[in-house]
């Protein structure tokens, strides 16, 4: 503001009422201001300001870098954030940056709470992160730790999906499982239970995986090379997400396998890739927006109203059938 006012030809106190708005500025002279800050570069610094009041009035966020799902969840964070008159800072986690380091940045940086999406860090973490500052779970729940959660009824998500291939006509169904990720123990639990409400147990069958493009793409080798050595392909497999799902067509594909003709494929998110592909993917949609929305809310009500109990938001999901699911075919895939 020094540098405003020396090269207005003014002081410094009425570029500072010229900037806050306030009455004691002629037009003129706000004019001028504002055309002097515009052309030397300045912008106030609002954190600044924030920070000299004790606030930073600044979300922060982590997340996993290769998750598309989480892009989806930023993009519903960003708006409600900002309608509720705070800032969103990004903290990503990768392979070779843990989201303890992730999250540690984040509140090095004065973030007043701290929003994780899908987080795979330790329970005890979790717990006291929650004790430290307000910190809120997205698509994972721990129920000893203390933050709030936001997720999806996981189990209700893999019921309409399985109902959905056995009303098709299928019984060899196979679950590619995703490991730690978040949602995968609820998600193994419910494809069981439904294989045994379908009377389908003795077809049921767990492949271990992740919540990855590689992991799809390992288990269609699997499958392949079990065809070439006499046993039949699955005729569905239930994917732990998107990502695995879209790794698991690409290994079909290229083998010359048709999806949905021989083998159909479901995956879990509904993320914005699932619909960009030369067949869509038929998915178990999760609401970014609300999840987002929700979690966002949690938070500030919590930094606004001061402590409160943990809370948790469970979502309804809602099967979407694109191109990757059809009837069950009459005869297995070619040997």
């Amino acid at each position: 503001m020094a540098d405003v006012a020396e090269k207005a030809g003014v002081s410094r106190a009425l570029v500072s009422i010229v900037f806050r708005n306030q009455a004691g500025a002629g037009q003129e002279t706000r004019e001028r201001v504002l055309r002097v800050a515009d052309e030397i570069g300045y912008r106030p610094d609002s954190a600044a300001r924030l920070l000299a009041r004790g606030r930073s009035r600044t979300l922060g966020v982590m997340f996993t870098v290769q998750q598309t799902f989480h892009t989806d969840l930023i993009t519903g964070i960003y708006p409600e954030a900002e309608r509720l008159g705070y800032d969103v800072l990004l903290s990503g986690a990768t392979r070779g940056r843990s989201e303890v380091k992730a999250v540690e940045a984040l509140l090095s940086h004065r973030c007043e709470a701290v929003i994780l999406l899908g987080p795979d860090a330790e329970s005890a973490y979790l717990d006291e992160l929650g004790q430290r500052t307000v910190a809120v779970s997205v698509s994972r729940r721990v129920p000893q730790a203390r933050v709030d959660f936001v997720h999806t009824a996981e189990g209700k998500g893999v019921r309409q999906a399985m109902d959905h291939l056995v009303e098709l006509g299928h019984r060899r169904i196979v679950h590619i499982d995703g490991g730690r990720g978040p949602g995968s123990a609820e998600r193994r639990r419910a494809y069981r239970a439904a294989m045994r409400r379908h009377g389908l147990e003795a077809e049921a069958r767990v492949i271990p995986g992740h919540h990855t493009e590689e992991s799809g793409i390992e288990t269609g080798r699997l499958l392949l090379a079990e065809r070439d050595g006499g046993q039949p392909l699955p005729t569905a497999v239930l994917a732990g997400n998107d990502r695995c799902a879209m790794g698991l067509l690409m290994a079909l594909t290229r083998a010359g396998v048709d999806v949905p003709r021989d083998l159909s494929v479901v995956g879990y998110d509904d993320s914005h890739l699932s619909h960009l592909m030369p067949i869509g993917l038929t998915t178990v949609r999760q609401d970014a927006v609300l999840m987002a929305e929700h979690a966002v809310r949690f938070a500030v009500e919590r930094l606004e109203k001061g402590e409160l109990e943990p809370r948790e938001a469970v979502l309804d999901p809602k099967l979407v059938v694109r191109g990757t699911s059809g009837p069950v075919p009459k005869e297995p895939g070619p040997a």
